[in-house]
């Protein structure tokens, strides 16, 4: 969600804190704001809407070589100045950055009131800056760590005082946070994107760990009982170069431009022909433990977990193992039951998302096996799960997923391949699914390169208040996908059912004026799914479908064509139209594109 940079080193801060805030701009935000700590004192300057909003209210002069920045996007208290970030104590004295939730705040806020204390702002970061100026303590870091023992919830939190201008300390519980080494200069930030055009060494906070950061380098701690915290930097395998737009209108496109060369690099030492399965090594499992596995549990939020809804039935078609997908914002609310026998697997691009990894935690607890699918290395679910498969996606800055969410697709289609190949998946089956596997980049290159009829549907579509996307059984996810794309970007109401139950129910809001989009794989539901769309059709229902070569569809006003895969693979292929629908959806409505409203890259708060 929100976004945090700090700066200290030998060059003007204001600089690198906005620059580091545009390139965070992608994560959601309704306000910015920097705090600097110069010659003649502290600088506050906040305001409401863009970075570039801020960028124009900076003095002309702003000197400084130490400070932090903030995008905010709103938990407590409406989008203000008054609200926005950094916060600051009564004397000015402390400024403070916080993402995350403070879940006790209000009592924090109400016995600050109690002791006189004037509040400015409806959040829960001012009450932190009140706390940390009031500790008297020696140090900044005693201050933030006593300050850390009243806090209640998640935090990552960045923190200057005018009275040691040669520092930041930092703290992290459940919100990322890392820091980038450079040379006489540091950065800290909750996304690598922010300093990876300063540097590629970083360190990652864990939970319950401090730091204090200088020019000089940094000291780690922890915020429990002081104990120093031996950390070594990383180094991160991103180009400045990947976070620029290129030749493209927009992130989104570019990204969805991206997938053939991204699923090459993906694949790239991963498939064995010679025993027709997949490589993958970090998942950390042998043959033996893949075989005890007698259940898959898969966790994601959003796209992230209708992939696994993918996931699943890829799993129990190749491996022949129960499998199912569940949201993870719900699952540690039910106690659910750990087996020991059953493989959990985490799905998230950024590795950052709180409920997912807030699951994690919980297989964990309770002694479970968990491994991950994440797109960042080093990010916070990376760490926890026991092993796992990198997606290989390159950043993604659009906050609507679309390379992302195909690697995790072929991420599943690789771990299904894998627990297929070491119980009764024949040979000849593996070989089929590897041979199906590399022909992916070719095929959705064939698919990106011809957009006209993707165009001519989505303006269509565009023009309803409201869809529907059908599939059956493979189909059905890549059409709950499909709507979740729409509706993200186009602002249009889209709903997702499986074909065969519009008759119970749904066929009643079938109109001139409701469009379907129609998930058609040529496989042996063809005849059912035909079946569906004369249901439509007969309703006066107009109908987009996404289909294979060959297949005659009639009753469609609209059909686009995808290349034929393996009936397994083939889900992959045909959800790679659906995003440009929901691009050029939005593009032909005049809408903001990569950054939809009130929607955020990185869902790091529950």
């Amino acid at each position: 969600m929100c976004g945090i940079v700090g700066y200290i080193g030998g060059q003007t801060a204001v600089d690198i804190l906005v620059d580091g805030l545009t390139q965070l701009e992608y994560r959601g935000y309704d306000s910015a704001g920097i705090a600097v700590l110069g010659p003649s004192g502290a600088k506050r300057v906040r305001s409401v809407g863009r970075v570039r909003d801020l960028e124009a209210a900076l003095p002309k002069r702003l000197a400084g070589k130490t400070g932090i920045g903030h995008t905010r996007w709103a938990t407590h208290g409406a989008p203000s100045e008054e609200n926005a970030h950094p916060h600051t104590d009564s004397a000015e004295r402390i400024f403070v950055v916080h993402n995350g939730i403070i879940d006790n705040a209000r009592d924090l806020r109400l016995e600050l009131e109690a002791d006189g204390v004037e509040l400015t702002s409806d959040t829960d970061t001012e009450a932190v800056s009140h706390l940390i100026a009031r500790t008297g303590a020696e140090t900044l870091e005693d201050a933030v760590r006593q300050t850390l023992h009243r806090l209640s919830g998640t935090y990552a939190l960045a923190v200057i005082d005018t009275e040691h201008p040669d520092r930041i300390v930092v703290a992290r519980n459940g919100s990322p946070l890392i820091l980038g080494v450079g040379d006489k200069e540091m950065f800290v930030a909750s996304d690598i994107s922010a300093v990876v055009r300063h540097t590629s060494q970083v360190v990652h906070l864990d939970d319950g760990e401090c730091a204090t950061v200088t020019a000089s380098g940094f000291r780690m701690f922890s915020a429990d009982d002081n104990r120093a915290v031996a950390k070594s930097a990383t180094t991160v395998d991103i180009s400045p170069d990947e976070l620029e737009l290129g030749n493209h209108s927009h992130f989104m496109l570019k990204e969805i431009a991206e997938q053939p060369s991204s699923l090459e690099r993906m694949l790239s030492g991963r498939l064995d022909e010679r025993f027709a399965t997949a490589r993958l090594d970090g998942l950390n499992l042998d043959a033996q433990a893949m075989r005890r596995f007698k259940r898959v549990k898969i966790l994601g939020c959003g796209s992230a977990y209708y992939m696994g809804q993918l996931g699943a039935s890829l799993i129990e078609e190749l491996a022949r193992i129960p499998a199912d997908a569940e949201p993870a914002s719900e699952f540690r609310y039910r106690n659910p039951i750990v087996e020991p026998d059953t493989l959990y697997v985490a799905v998230s691009q950024s590795g950052e998302t709180a409920d997912t990894a807030f699951a994690v935690q919980e297989v964990k607890r309770k002694g479970g096996t968990i491994v991950g699918l994440v797109n960042v290395v080093g990010s916070t679910i990376a760490r926890e799960v026991s092993g796992g498969i990198y997606l290989h996606a390159g950043p993604e800055v659009s906050v609507a997923s679309t390379k992302a969410n195909t690697h995790m697709a072929v991420g599943f289609a690789l771990l299904a391949l894998a627990l297929g190949r070491v119980r009764d998946l024949s040979i000849t089956d593996g070989t089929r699914i590897v041979k199906g596997l590399k022909a992916l980049p070719a095929q959705i290159e064939q698919i990106i390169s011809a957009p006209d009829e993707v165009e001519k549907a989505a303006k269509l579509l565009a023009e309803a208040p409201s869809l529907f996307f059908i599939g059956r059984v493979r189909g059905y996810p890549t059409a709950r996908e499909g709507a979740q794309k729409f509706k993200e970007i186009s602002y249009r109401h889209a709903e997702a059912y499986q074909a065969s139950e519009l008759k119970h129910g749904p066929l009643a809001l079938i109109s001139p004026e409701l469009p379907t989009v129609a998930i058609v794989p040529d496989d042996e539901l063809l005849d059912r799914n035909v079946g569906a769309l004369h249901e439509i059709s007969a309703r006066g229902g107009d109908i987009v479908a996404i289909t294979n070569p060959g297949v005659e569809l009639p009753e469609a006003k609209v059909t686009l064509t995808v290349p034929k895969n393996e009936p397994e693979l083939d889900p992959i292929l045909l959800m790679i139209p659906t995003q440009l629908l929901a691009y050029y959806a939005a593009l032909s409505l005049g809408l903001n594109i990569d950054r939809p409203r009130n929607l955020a890259k990185s869902v790091t708060v529950e």
